[in-house]
């Protein structure tokens, strides 16, 4: 594994703290979902428990770390750095087992707010939308959304919004406070306006991604929250999962799902397996192979359809400055992870909600938890690169 260089860090920086930080004001009384509001303490002085000591909990295959050629005691160093992150859950898998599983202050089956991750999760949504023949990526979203036909974000397309380049309007307030408050998030976002031509510029755009609920409920006929138990947790046995609704009921596809360690461990499964879980075809290949296989555009390397990558290249963060042509004020070179594979993906949370891929080895590392105080060092994905072998 590389150095933990500068450039490196203040990407994850970006990434981790910037990405969503509606979070801070996400909690409350717009989501109808009676978990919405539930947080975890971090005191530090509940018991963790172990790969070995809580297989009741999850029917995941279990195994040593050393069987699996990993690091007992690396293992539990990083589990370390995650509890002094004031993590509430820390698991890794290899070779679809899982060798080590810590959980502080929460019990391992409580639903815990993930943010961000949530964007990864819709667009698995879109994919199975995708191989049911429901909608097709360079479909234009004003097929599904009438609202756009005749104006400038006409020519948006799904693949646009999946991957951050629809050039939708985009301020910090829009897409990190007035979204979050609008009692309909998907109406709100719908209503913006288009701000650069489609495919011209890169932006992390929540209010675009949450245009997708309206996308999916047209093509499927069914509510997104409902779509996603039914096609998406229940066939992988996540059975703790749930997606939040705004008070009109619709689903935030840009954050707000709840999940647990050993919950989005399948998920990170479904993607190790290009599409397939315990032999049973989920996603289409050639949809997976879009989203994590390969950089979206060339305006971000460190990007697929809503998952980041690890491919070198020109690389943006989430809050990263647009000049007034919707070009980058800064281009950074790079890698999001210097030192680990090119293969690697990620699925990323404000305040270092992380699950980490690299099908390389076949590991998969997965951490929830608060974020930091003031003070207080984050967790950030350069923490769960630390365990890949």
């Amino acid at each position: 594994m590389g150095p933990r260089t500068g450039a490196r860090v203040g990407l994850v920086a970006v990434v981790t703290s910037g990405a969503l930080l509606v979070s801070a004001c996400a909690g409350g009384g717009t989501d109808h979902d009676p978990a919405a509001s539930a947080t975890t303490t971090s005191s530090g002085t509940a018991a963790t428990t172990d790969a070995q000591t809580d297989a009741a909990v999850d029917d995941l295959p279990r195994a040593t770390p050393r069987s699996q050629g990993l690091s007992r005691t690396r293992l539990k160093k990083a589990a370390r750095v995650a509890k002094q992150a004031r993590s509430s859950c820390f698991v890794v898998l290899r070779r679809g087992k899982v060798v080590g599983e810590w959980n502080w202050d929460v019990p391992s089956t409580f639903p815990r707010e993930v943010f961000s991750t949530t964007k990864s999760v819709t667009s698995a949504l879109v994919g199975i939308a995708v191989r049911d023949g429901d909608l097709r990526l360079d479909d234009p979203v004003s097929r599904y959304v009438p609202q756009w036909q005749g104006t400038p974000s006409e020519g948006v397309t799904v693949r646009h919004i999946l991957s951050n380049t629809s050039g939708r309007y985009w301020t910090f307030q829009s897409d990190y406070r007035d979204l979050v408050q609008a009692p309909n998030r998907t109406e709100y976002a719908i209503g913006l306006t288009q701000q650069f031509p489609p495919g011209t510029s890169w932006q992390y755009n929540n209010a675009a991604i949450q245009v997708l609920e309206a996308v999916l409920e047209k093509a499927t006929g069914m509510p997104v929250a409902r779509f996603a138990k039914q096609r998406l947790f229940k066939p992988l046995g996540m059975d703790h999962t749930h997606m939040i609704t705004d008070r009109k009921d619709n689903a935030a596809t840009f954050y707000g799902l709840r999940t647990t360690c050993l919950d989005i461990a399948r998920f990170g499964l479904l993607y190790l397996g290009g599409g397939k879980f315990r032999g049973k075809r989920i996603l289409p290949g050639s949809y997976v192979e879009q989203s994590i296989g390969r950089s979206s555009s060339q305006l971000n390397a460190a990007y697929g359809l809503l998952w980041w990558l690890n491919r070198p290249g020109v690389i943006r963060g989430a809050t990263d400055a647009l000049q007034p042509n919707g070009q980058p004020s800064e281009t950074k070179s790079g890698q999001l992870m210097p030192g680990v594979s090119q293969r690697a993906f990620a699925a990323i949370g404000l305040g270092g909600q992380i699950m980490l891929v690299d099908p390389t080895t076949r590991t998969i590392v997965i951490r929830q938890g608060q974020l930091a105080q003031a003070g207080q060092k984050g967790y950030a994905l350069g923490d769960a690169a630390k365990v890949l072998p």
